[in-house]
């Protein structure tokens, strides 16, 4: 019966050398967003150093769930047949996960409720992605079978160890140990899963490699409007009447969050694209792995820490009560200053894994920012955004003049690319008009 609604619905289409990112795809991502989102709302209500260990301990744990999911996408189209059913209802769990995610660390003792419902909506989750990649991806390969039967003991033992996360603390009576049992426990997810990925990659193949770059680049560009949405919103600004203040801290927001993308996506990205588009077999597999499935991470994880550290920036400049002059108080600076240099040593390490060289100016900028944070917490909040909003629209400025030609070449190139596929695009679809026309009776033509 199963099968007979699969043939109605349409079978799994494979994804081809040079597709691009599915429609459904990118519709999957909404609830990515959410859960980032989460991440953040539920580290802001108490940012402390246990909090911010369990905001990274969550995000990596989700960050794995996207990389297997990206896996499958770069296999079967999410869109076609009758794979949405199935990714509807890993749509479903994952929003479930996100929802309880505030509760995975609370106090066992009053209950476990949001702990199990991680656990199995992240086993929901990675069943349907084992389920389309078993059935239908390594359906023709069984070397490709093989490879995801050894992927299968990760999968149940991360579960296990997340139930065990869920349900063992509420049976110990030591509130420490129980805490120290329980954060260990999802140590230990993070620790097999990424230990997987690094010894278990042999024998993959990335068949598209324009499908792998541009699904990392989206995810990367949803993290960084994900932190304008939180800011905005955590911060109150849609609450409060504008202020020269309020609007400032606004602009300056903007304007560092485009130069980390400008950072990112104006030369890096792009040169990297080409780069993994030119290794070949075992080489672009293991560059995919190691530049975008693990060195994204620190990117997002950088996303998230200054996106706190800005709320609380903002939070403080839009209050009434607190003079525009008065310093910043406790983590907001390090949290905003700390989080962009995560993200740029994450890109340097991308660049140097894909590109094989290293910026200097992004090392100066690290070194600035790092000498930063001392500087922008005795100064009012305002006036600390700014000093970071200098920085990073500097180191911008900088390299937009020092890599003047290799950049215009690089970018001539990926014009010359675009117009290229348009033009084939274009004369491809030429081929409906004829067809349209050709059906028409010879008075209507």
């Amino acid at each position: 019966m199963g099968g007979n609604r699969r043939r109605r619905l349409g079978p799994a289409v494979a994804v081809a050398p040079g597709a691009r990112v599915d429609r459904f795809e990118i519709f999957f991502d909404l609830v990515f967003v959410f859960s980032f989102f989460i991440i953040t709302r539920a580290t802001a209500a108490e940012i402390t150093g246990t909090s911010l260990l369990h905001a990274m301990l969550v995000l990596a744990v989700l960050w794995w769930t996207w990389v297997v999911h990206s896996v499958v996408a770069t296999r079967i189209r999410l869109g076609q047949g009758f794979v949405p059913v199935l990714m509807v209802v890993a749509m479903a769990a994952l929003f479930c996960f996100a929802l309880a995610l505030p509760q995975a660390f609370d106090d066992p003792r009053e209950g476990s409720a949001g702990p199990v419902v991680v656990a199995v909506s992240y086993v929901v989750i990675r069943g349907v992605h084992l389920f389309l990649l078993y059935l239908y991806a390594g359906r023709d390969s069984p070397g490709e079978r093989r490879q995801l039967l050894r992927f299968a003991p990760e999968m149940v033992l991360s579960t296990l160890l997340l139930l065990a996360a869920a349900l063992v603390p509420s049976l110990i009576h030591d509130l420490d140990r129980t805490n120290l049992v329980r954060d260990g426990l999802w140590v230990a997810v993070v620790l097999l899963q990424y230990g997987t990925g690094l010894f278990g990659t042999e024998g993959w193949a990335v068949q598209s490699a324009e499908h792998w770059t541009e699904r990392y680049d989206l995810i990367l560009i949803i993290a960084l409007g994900e932190s304008v949405i939180s800011v905005g919103v955590g911060s109150n600004l849609l609450g409060q009447p504008p202020t020269w203040p309020s609007v400032a801290v606004a602009v300056l927001g903007i304007f560092f969050t485009a130069a980390l993308w400008w950072a990112h996506y104006d030369v890096i990205g792009p040169a990297a694209r080409i780069a993994l588009h030119a290794a070949k077999g075992r080489p672009r597999a293991t560059m995919a792995r190691d530049a975008f499935a693990y060195l994204y991470l620190p990117m997002i994880a950088g996303i998230i820490l200054f996106a706190l550290g800005a709320e609380e920036i903002v939070r403080g400049i839009t209050d009434p009560t607190v003079p525009v002059d008065e310093p910043g108080h406790g983590s907001p600076v390090p949290l905003l200053f700390g989080g962009v240099i995560c993200y740029l040593c994450g890109n340097m390490l991308f660049q140097l894994r894909t590109l094989r060289t290293l910026s200097w100016t992004r090392v100066a900028a690290v070194v600035v920012l790092a000498a930063g944070i001392p500087v922008g917490a005795r100064l009012p909040g305002l006036a600390a955004v700014g000093l970071l909003t200098v920085i990073c629209v500097g180191l911008v400025a900088a390299e937009v003049i020092i890599m003047g030609e290799g950049r215009q070449a690089l970018h001539e190139e990926v014009t010359r690319e675009r117009t290229s596929h348009e033009a084939s695009d274009a004369a491809w679809r030429a081929q409906w008009r004829e067809n349209a026309s050709g059906d028409q009776p010879p008075g209507q033509r």
